[in-house]
């Protein structure tokens, strides 16, 4: 293992540095996410409410299973409770970036946070 390194030489360490820099200083770009501003909850493919992040409050979303409902608290969002058999949405936790979703499928309800800038969609990871 130890044979290798004696093949580098000082450009080759120079740009392994350099790409470990680049790695390292694309972290906060890659992950930058902007403030979340409203959470919107659609019930079969139809907006069903805007909810404003800065106030804490409960949402009963009437569906074809029952009701979902959603918690919002402390700029963030999440779906408390859901009569779909395995409870994904439910699992998906706490939603408080701009991107973030949680799609509660079986009872076709869907909570997205939506912020100043959209960087990413959380079904990509």
């Amino acid at each position: 293992m130890i044979r290798w390194i004696a093949l580098l030489k000082p450009g080759d360490c120079l740009l392994i540095a350099l790409g470990l820099a680049g790695v390292v200083a694309s972290f906060p770009l890659a992950w930058r996410a902007g403030v979340a501003d409203k959470a919107v909850v659609r019930r079969g493919g139809e907006l069903f409410s805007e909810l404003d992040l800065r106030h804490d409050r409960r949402l009963d979303v009437p569906g074809p299973l029952g009701v979902t409902t959603v918690l919002v608290d402390r700029r963030r969002v999440r779906v408390a409770a859901d009569p779909s058999p395995r409870q994904y949405c439910v699992r998906q936790g706490w939603l408080a970036r701009p991107g973030e979703i949680a799609i509660c499928a079986p009872n076709q309800v869907s909570v997205e946070v939506q912020g100043t800038s959209r960087t990413h969609d959380s079904l990509v990871y």
